[in-house]
């Protein structure tokens, strides 16, 4: 059992004896085994062709900077380090494990005591501390480094299963040194053991004779992550049996030959290498983006390319320009420019929500296939979120992709039956084909990706194998979409993510439509060093706080000077008259009948599901069911996937929307309608919400041209007026509603009034002119100076202080988890994740934790039968193929087929706040518990495995926790006190 028939090359001709006896990897179903030398030798190499063709070029660089040999010492030291990542498997804590390959060392000399016997104590010595401390001894007794001199190296040793050690571990393992060695005659067995796959590895990988300068070495922080992701990705790939094959299993071969094999086999697409674009703006973006004949790029589009290009190099642009300016492409541009410059292998396009996340992965996708690229160039893409497996055109991915490697998670725990009450679940309908970079901890590693923002700001989470999310973003432009939608508690692990992109070197796009100056100055000093930045000079970045401009670039370099460029708008605009309405459904009712004389298409845009519902019936009740359509966040996935395209087809810009009502027709939204859909409408009736917000609502009216002057909408509805509601009016200081008071805050909703008033008050006469007056609203509205009549200011300060105590809460709550600033250079990363959440992204409290937000249940609508049998619900529409979807049994003593699954995945569905409320939670999941189907909790159930299952019954209702739940195609779920 030692691997003697191998061809003696490589790091097995520099071992013999003992050594070659110590195991690394064992499975317990063939009773197969890799020696540790071999699994050495394997990472190394690994490491090496990662190194070569799949790191980009920016994160090889900047490990590059820190090294001083450069390149060549920084792929020296990555592979060395990806060798000997597991030497602390050969000490006896370790390889007590399995007694039959024990005994064959044992009989070689390495004496150990039985795991039984060690106990406990064996939990001392993980195999990566074991291995920490191992190469600091060895580089302290044999080259004499200092303490303070290994850490920095080391580390990466004690990081690689993703959690770096905390300083209590490494003195815990110092006074059990038995763990490491067994104490008597055959210690000095063990140590020679030791000694000999430490020299060997420094001999075979080149790094001996650098050992001495790199004494004089300080790694940054973000280098010695990097160093960690990368060792963390070379020992997954080379755990994969599949790719690797155990002995005796493994075929007669040299080792070039099993390497170059597994390597074939795994098939990494390379990084994005663009060269950067030749040609002025509107070259690009014909290029890119397929303008129509005739079409001109918008002169924010064409600032920011020239902007991206005369930058000394790449780092953040803020684009703030008024909706439909084209920013998304404005910051794909920018993003290839960039990542020409930087060497970024990647895009990753962060967005507030998954529906936002779901429309912008096919724009994506139609950019990738008009970037240059070699013939047989690939890249790999990614949807990011927990449901993207549902998404059509991620499916045909996967489909078309027809690769398929074996993931290994070597630091999964043994898989348990999942039970409904587990807060550890995976993240519903989150499963996608397991190629190799779609595993739950590595997809974000592709090259290409858009996803929730929630992906991003898990890098700012002290959570497992945080070195790979980073690993993940270094390597990438990154662009934030509407970065005016995330709260102070969001920020706070934004602005902190910033900080290390900035360290990175990471170029960044900020987009937004409505960002308050002050905002803007915080995200420009966070990235350009946070601290180090208020140090320098406060008045560098007093114009980023004070400018007024709109539309609006800031650029800044990492660690420079920002610099602002004003474009002009495109021509075009609108004038949106404001005018207040009574928050009375009758009212609105009247109103309305008025307004629709003609015909017309209206938006109601509501701040909560219950007004919603509660507006769309009083419509109904006068304007047909057929001319109200009702649209907001507690569909399933499925109705809210059509409800979005069918929103599309009818109120979509002219050239793609056929079916627009010729008579009226009522949408009654809640916020959803805010972002993400390019829908237009004649007329707009809001309640009262945050005036950035209530900007953004605006733009879903008269977004499109109907004809000179408007002509083609009804003539009433020719000029574009805002109804707000959802305020008493008549009160001495305007009363939001209560629903709306818990959403937003009394605070933003009475600024938002102030600094509407003028608008209010002077009518047609004074109309919000868009895009003039986006930038001067949200200004005023976030400002830190008094606004508002005299008799508004002691509610507004009553407000302001209730507000100041909810943001100064929040940042304290983020802050408990929050990944701290990157420390001094040379700093070791002990304890970089201490005190974190564990894999916090992959549990129900974790996706809520860079949320300031309730744990939520998640649950997938069945109905059941009279019978007792479960189905699929009844109203699903056929897939693409014609294949029948709706009332498909869902067998409980099997698992269902795929397609079945999959029809039924489709119909999750997140429950509301009610549900939310840890009491009213534990009844939930005890009432849930009663569908819980074993046979569906097992690893081939990739679709319904881990799901809480909702049962409805034939009248699409059922009863939980104290409230009934009735559920329509048309209205989506309803609850209300049982």
């Amino acid at each position: 059992m030692t691997g003697e028939g191998e061809p003696r090359s490589g790091l097995r001709s520099r071992l013999d004896g003992p050594v070659l006896t110590v195991w690394a990897k064992h499975d317990r179903d063939s009773d197969g085994w890799l020696p540790l030398w071999r699994h050495m030798e394997d990472s190394a190499a690994v490491a090496g062709l990662l190194w070569d063709a799949w790191l980009p070029a920016s994160v090889r660089r900047l490990i590059a900077s820190a090294l001083p040999g450069g390149e060549q010492d920084a792929r020296r030291l990555a592979v060395w380090l990806a060798g000997v990542h597991d030497i602390g498997k050969a000490t006896p804590a370790f390889a007590c494990q399995v007694d039959q390959l024990a005994n064959v060392m044992y009989a070689q000399g390495l004496e150990m005591r039985s795991a039984r016997a060690i106990g406990p104590d064996r939990r001392i010595a993980p195999h990566g501390l074991a291995g920490q401390a191992l190469l600091g001894e060895w580089l302290q007794e044999r080259h004499g480094w200092t303490v303070k001199q290994t850490g920095q190296f080391t580390v990466v040793v004690g990081g690689h299963h993703g959690v770096p050690p905390e300083h209590g571990q490494i003195a815990a393992l110092h006074k059990h040194g038995h763990l490491l060695r067994t104490p008597g005659p055959s210690r000095a067995e063990w140590q020679r053991v030791q000694d000999e796959l430490l020299d060997a590895c420094a001999d075979e990988y080149g790094v001996r004779d650098r050992l001495d300068e790199w004494r004089s070495v300080k790694l940054p922080q973000p280098v010695q992550v990097l160093l960690t992701a990368l060792v963390i990705v070379a020992d997954w790939v080379a755990s994969n049996a599949d790719l690797f094959p155990y002995f005796p299993q493994d075929v007669a071969r040299s080792s070039e030959e099993r390497v170059a094999a597994a390597w074939r086999g795994l098939d990494l697409p390379a990084p994005w290498c663009p060269e950067e674009p030749a040609g002025d703006a509107q070259e690009l973006f014909e290029s890119r983006f397929g303008l129509p004949a005739g079409a001109k790029v918008r002169p924010v589009q064409e600032a920011a390319v020239e902007l991206a290009r005369a930058m000394d190099e790449p780092g953040l642009m803020v684009i703030e320009a008024p909706m439909g300016e084209g920013k998304t492409e404005a910051a794909l541009a920018v993003a290839e420019i960039f990542a020409a410059r930087s060497g970024a292998g990647g895009v990753f396009f962060a967005l507030p929500t998954m529906a936002t996340g779901n429309a912008m992965f096919p724009r994506l996708l139609d950019w990738l296939k008009r970037l240059p690229a070699a013939e047989d160039a690939r890249h790999s893409v990614l949807l990011a979120h927990s449901k993207a497996a549902l998404n059509e055109d991620f499916a045909d991915l996967m489909r078309e992709s027809g690769h398929r490697v074996v993931a290994v998670d070597v630091d999964a725990p043994e898989e348990l039956q999942w039970r409904p009450s587990d807060t550890t679940r995976s993240a519903p309908a989150g499963l996608v084909a397991h190629a190799w970079l779609r595993g739950r901890k590595k997809a974000m590693l592709s090259s290409f990706v858009a996803g929730t923002v929630d992906q991003l700001l898990f890098a700012g989470l002290k959570s497992r194998h945080l070195a790979m999310r980073h690993l993940a973003v270094a390597g990438k432009v990154v662009v934030i979409d509407e970065a005016h939608a995330y709260d102070t508690y969001m920020s706070v692990y934004l602005d902190r993510v910033l900080s290390w992109l900035g360290a990175y070197g990471v170029p960044v796009v900020v987009l937004s439509a409505t960002l308050p100056a002050g905002r803007r100055r915080e995200l420009v000093e966070a990235y350009t060093g946070g601290k180090a930045a208020a140090d320098r000079s406060a008045t560098e970045f007093e114009a980023v706080g004070k400018a007024r401009a709109y539309p609006l670039l800031t650029a800044v370099a990492p660690g420079g000077k920002p610099v602002l460029r004003s474009p002009e708008a495109s021509a075009r605009g609108t004038g949106v008259v404001l005018e207040r309405v009574d928050d009375d459904l009758d009212v609105l009712v009247g109103r309305l009948t008025d307004e629709l004389d003609g015909g017309g298409c209206v938006l109601v845009v509501r701040n909560t599901v219950k007004r919603v519902l509660e507006t769309a019936q009083a419509l109904r009740a006068r304007f047909g069911d057929e001319n109200v359509t009702v649209a907001h966040s507690c569909f399933i996935d499925v109705d809210r996937a059509a409800k979005d395209a069918d929103l599309l087809k009818r109120f979509g810009p002219p050239d793609k929307a056929k079916d627009r009502p010729t008579g009226p027709h009522i949408v009654v939204a809640s916020q959803v309608a805010e972002q993400s859909l390019d829908v237009d409408f004649d007329l707009l009736v809001t309640d009262l919400c945050p005036v950035d917000l209530l900007l953004q609502r605006m733009g879903r009216l008269h977004r499109h041209q109907r004809g000179d002057g408007q002509h083609e909408r009804p003539k009433r509805l020719r000029r574009a007026r805002c109804l707000v509601t959802g305020v008493d009016w008549k009160a001495d200081v305007p009363a939001p509603v209560r629903g709306s008071v818990a959403v937003y805050g009394a605070y933003a909703l009475l600024r938002s009034a102030a600094a509407l008033l003028p608008h209010f008050e002077e009518g047609p006469s004074r109309p919000v002119r868009l895009p003039e007056d986006i930038s001067p609203l949200v200004q005023t509205a976030y400002a830190d100076v008094p606004a508002g009549p005299e008799n508004w200011a002691p509610a507004i300060a009553e407000a302001f202080d209730r507000h100041e105590r909810h943001r100064a809460d929040q940042a304290e709550r983020a802050a408990v988890f929050r990944l701290e600033e990157t420390g001094r250079d040379g700093r070791p990363l002990f304890g970089w994740v201490a005190a974190g959440m564990g894999d916090a992204d992959d549990t129900r409290t974790g996706r809520a934790q860079v949320r300031d937000s309730r744990e939520s249940l998640e649950v997938v609508v069945v109905q059941q039968r009279a019978d007792g049998s479960l189905a699929t619900v009844p109203w699903l529409a056929q897939d693409r193929h014609g294949n029948r979807l709706a009332g498909l049994e869902l067998p409980r003593d099997q698992v269902p087929p795929p397609r079945t699954a999959r029809a039924a995945a489709s119909c999750g569905l997140r429950l509301p706040i009610q549900f939310s409320y840890a009491e009213v939670m534990d009844r939930a999941i005890e009432a849930l518990e009663e569908l819980y189907v074993p046979a569906w909790q097992v690893k081939d159930s990739h679709w319904l495995s881990g799901q809480l299952i909702l049962a409805l019954d034939k009248d699409c209702q059922t009863r939980l926790a104290g409230f009934t739940l009735r559920y329509s195609e048309r209205d989506g779920l309803e609850v209300t006190s049982a």
